[in-house]
């Protein structure tokens, strides 16, 4: 018995019990590591996690089955925040904070 739990530990997220996140796997040119949608974002990797968590960026894998982020949505954000008023970004801060509780 001690060896059947070892071996269920190993192979693929969906055995592991990852159910609660589904996420899409993506060609690898539309896909992004979430260190690297940090750094082209210019925020810490934590607020990755937190945009993902609020819906902002939406998580995806390669198909290597790294975890990650799709380019589509870093470059969405990246656009919003270049354009968005003081007042979006406050509403949406609002917004997001609320949603945590």
């Amino acid at each position: 018995m001690h060896q059947q739990r070892r071996q269920g530990r190993s192979g693929p997220r969906s055995n592991r019990g990852y159910f609660l996140l589904k996420v899409d796997t993506v060609e690898d040119n539309a896909w992004m590591s979430q260190p690297e949608a940090a750094r082209q974002l210019g925020v810490a990797l934590t607020r990755v996690a937190m945009l993902m968590a609020n819906g902002h960026l939406t998580p995806a894998e390669n198909r290597a089955g790294r975890a990650g982020v799709t380019t589509a949505s870093v470059q969405v954000e990246e656009s919003w925040r270049a354009n968005a008023t003081i007042r979006a970004k406050v509403a949406r801060l609002l917004k997001d904070t609320i949603s945590w509780f």
